[in-house]
């Protein structure tokens, strides 16, 4: 009985220290993920160079985070920078009404079919007064978000060269002490070895297919999407092109809803030939994109219903923020693995029962 009760005071305080030092953690969560996530993406890089210099771990693991920082980690700054002017300048122009949107829609509507015009007036988007609040609303919405996140880089600027500094300094340990914390991580988790084999195989698969899949492929339709947008002369090229890297990360959503619309503008007011390039470009190069280089990047074992995909992303969105573009959808694959091996704990458990 007394040994009862000291087993579960002593799991008792364990879940309360485990919540504290969880709690002293939080407001460094998102650069502790991203070491995580980098660090799990790039470990058989850093596997390969541990093999060539068995003596220097150390120095495998520094070689890596180099190569992280000049291929990953500096591009990245230089595109949020120039995100940041690029965004702070539409929201002035939103705000200061130098955008006419009345007058765009005005010119989209008058090319539409009277089908389509019929079936805008049924959800009160024919009126030009109701569609520029709701697309005044929408865009400045939008874009103060991405004003906001891409701004904090130059007003936070100590924020975020701390944040930077600790997801660097974890990676480094992560990489170099691979071997030794996946042995004390497998040692702690009170589950049977395959269970416990079974759900790290599938977080460690879930990231690499996250970043190297999804990411990927949404930064690449990002970057196609903002070219072909530069070269046609449009406006905040740099903008545009993030808003289709974040919508490609969504499935059966996609870069559509940003060059189709770009498209039927073009077409309105009078360009034809900017509006079929960005048609025949976006259907022929854009859409292409994912269907050919996602299955070879991501693979049939992590793939999960594009519904289960939309709804988790969108979710972790809603929850974590940007972190959840990577949370959101490896919770669901977790969720998923977990409920596998529950099931087939139980038809384990039963097979002795059914055969006595």
């Amino acid at each position: 009985m007394r040994r009862s009760i000291e087993d579960k005071s002593f799991l008792l305080l364990v879940a309360l220290i485990s919540l504290a030092f969880g709690w002293v953690l939080l407001p460094f969560y998102g650069a502790i993920l991203w070491g995580v996530v980098i660090a799990v993406v790039f470990a058989p890089l850093s596997r390969r160079l541990a093999a060539m210099m068995p003596e220097r771990p150390t120095l495998a693991a520094l070689i890596t985070v180099l190569i992280i920082i000049f291929i990953v980690i500096l591009p990245l700054t230089l595109v949020i920078a120039s995100l940041a002017q690029e965004a702070a300048s539409v929201y002035e122009k939103i705000q200061s009404k130098d955008l006419d949107l009345v007058g765009s829609f005005q010119q989209v509507l008058n090319v539409l079919p009277s089908w389509a015009t019929s079936l805008l007036e049924r959800f009160g988007l024919a009126s030009l007064g109701a569609v520029q609040d709701k697309l005044s609303a929408g865009l400045l919405k939008g874009s103060q978000f991405i004003a906001t996140q891409a701004l904090n880089v130059g007003q936070s600027t100590f924020d975020f060269v701390l944040e930077l500094f600790i997801m660097i300094y974890l990676l480094f340990f992560l990489l170099r002490d691979e071997a030794a914390l996946s042995r004390r991580l497998r040692t702690a988790i009170p589950l049977r070895p395959e269970q416990q084999k079974a759900l790290l195989s599938k977080f460690a698969v879930v990231v690499r297919a996250m970043i190297k899949g999804n990411m990927l492929v949404a930064l690449l339709q990002g970057a196609l999407g903002g070219l072909m947008f530069w070269f046609l002369g449009i406006s905040a090229s740099l903008l545009w092109a993030v808003l289709m890297a974040f919508l490609s990360l969504l499935p059966a959503v996609g870069a559509g809803l940003i060059w189709v619309p770009v498209a039927i503008y073009l077409l309105a007011i009078g360009s034809i030939w900017k509006g079929v390039l960005l048609i025949a470009y976006g259907a022929l190069v854009i859409g292409l994109v994912d269907n050919i280089l996602r299955p070879i990047l991501v693979g049939k074992d992590t793939k999960m219903p594009d519904y289960i995909v939309l709804i988790s992303t969108l979710g972790g969105i809603e929850v974590f923020g940007i972190n959840g573009f990577v949370l959101g959808p490896v919770i669901a694959a977790l969720f998923i693995a977990v409920w596998d091996l529950f099931a087939t704990s139980r038809q384990q458990d039963e097979r002795p029962a059914a055969e006595a």
